[in-house]
């Protein structure tokens, strides 16, 4: 196991949390910036979120759509919104954990 940290907040009312482990290690760096992927930057390197994924993503995530809701207005199943919430996440985490460039393509 990586580096350990223990991480908690509490604003202060109700029930305090109970500390976190976090088992990543980040080189200790308290500012990561994202940068987008330079033009010339092998294809190896990226990680490439589909329009659909994103779509999915924008919806439950930030329209707060359920995902009954989000899979009608995509015209598509619950099960299929299910699978495209689900690799979108996978594909932005990796990305953030393995500092590696996103691209979002402009086509399935």
């Amino acid at each position: 196991m990586a580096h350990m940290r223990f991480w908690r907040r509490w604003r202060g009312r109700g029930r305090p949390p109970k500390p976190r482990i976090i088992s990543m290690s980040f080189n200790d760096a308290v500012f990561i910036p994202f940068k987008p992927p330079p033009p010339n930057a092998p294809l190896s390197d990226v990680i490439t979120l589909a329009p659909d994924e994103l779509e999915a993503l924008r919806l439950v995530y930030l329209e707060n759509l359920s995902q009954s809701e989000a899979a009608k207005r995509m015209g598509i199943s619950r099960g299929t919104l299910w699978r495209l919430l689900n690799d979108g996440r996978k594909k932005i985490v990796r990305a953030l954990v393995e500092l590696k460039p996103l691209l979002i393509t402009t086509s399935s």
